[in-house]
């Protein structure tokens, strides 16, 4: 079963995850991350679950 992404801008995800904003660019220019487009704001938008799966990763 395929869940719907929550999709949030990298301001959000930083605030959620503590992963500064920067390093998601990063993660997202890498290939780590999937970019689903931008917000109104021109902010990269990410799935919120794979920011956080991607943080457990490097953590273990």
């Amino acid at each position: 079963m395929s869940t719907t992404p929550t999709l949030v801008d990298t301001h959000a995800a930083h605030l959620a995850t503590g992963v500064t904003p920067a390093l998601l660019r990063s993660w997202l220019h890498r290939g780590k991350l999937t970019h689903h487009g931008h917000d109104h704001r021109g902010r990269a938008l990410v799935d919120l679950a794979e920011v956080h799966n991607h943080t457990q990763a490097k953590a273990a």
